[in-house]
């Protein structure tokens, strides 16, 4: 029998709703996730070691204690070494012992600190040579940003594989609820494009971070649909007139300054570059 629609239920679904996405609510610490803590906890710690034993050695002090570079044979030992040692291991352990929930998430982080020690040397086996402080080096901190996009999204990436039988399934299943099944199923379908519109919008502006992080929390990629397009992306040349407002605007923002300030960021987080002699 179909139900009566409330308006007060209404309200309270709705803006439940909209709450629990603005707190983050619906945020699970899936395998992936724990792997995103532990790349960002080696990357932390490792860039705080790397940068005292960097400064420290700039000031002539002498190379002692516990904090200093690892030697073995003569032979200095990055700490990609370990990392890609720790992602064989934690590897292997996952894809041969099946731990159940709560061994696979301690594996999930020991993964991410393999995989937060390779990649934060990732200019190193790029160039295969030693840039670590060199400009080159901070295609290591992109590198390390882009797998910590991708661990956050990759559950939600997946589940947009799942949502067209889920959702095909759901919404037969409110048919028999009268005007209360016609609420939850506008609400099915509002989810569906809050999730995944601003986000396609994104592409379609050349933000792909922005993008796969707003899958994970909306807000994110409602911003980033919001805001101009990249000069170079599908949006821009379909939809900024080469002599119009927003064209030139776009080319301003994401100019030599918008270079200049990612370097800065980078900088900030990893290390400024080493001057080039």
């Amino acid at each position: 029998m179909g139900g009566e629609l409330d308006p007060a239920l209404a309200w309270d679904v709705l803006s439940d709703t909209l709450l629990g996405i603005l707190t983050g609510e619906y945020i699970t610490l899936t395998p992936a996730l724990w792997v995103f803590l532990g790349v960002l906890g080696a990357f932390v710690v490792t860039r705080t070691i790397t940068r005292f034993i960097r400064r420290r050695g700039a000031r002539g002090g002498p190379a002692s204690g516990p904090i200093k570079d690892i030697t073995i044979g003569g032979v200095h030992v990055h700490h990609q070494v370990f990392g890609i040692i720790g992602m064989f291991v934690t590897g292997l352990l996952i894809i041969t012992v099946q731990p159940a929930d709560t061994g696979l998430d301690v594996l999930a982080v020991l993964f991410g600190v393999g995989v937060g020690l390779a990649f934060d040397e990732f200019a190193l086996w790029w160039h295969l040579d030693d840039v670590y402080w060199s400009e080159h080096g901070r295609k290591s901190v992109d590198a390390v940003a882009w797998v910590l996009v991708v661990c956050a999204s990759i559950r939600a990436v997946i589940d947009l594989v799942e949502i067209p039988a889920d959702f095909a399934d759901a919404y037969a299943s409110v048919g028999e609820l009268g005007d209360l099944g016609t609420l939850l199923r506008w609400l099915m379908i509002g989810l569906v494009v809050l999730f995944v519109g601003p986000a396609i919008v994104c592409v379609a502006k050349g933000k792909l971070v922005t993008a796969a992080l707003g899958l994970v929390y909306p807000p994110i990629g409602v911003v980033g649909a919001i805001r101009l397009a990249k000069p170079e992306s599908w949006w821009a040349r379909r939809l900024y007139p080469a002599d119009g407002r927003r064209a030139t605007r776009a080319a301003h923002r994401f100019g030599e300054h918008y270079a200049s300030r990612l370097n800065r960021w980078r900088d900030l987080i990893g290390g400024t570059p080493n001057a080039v002699e």
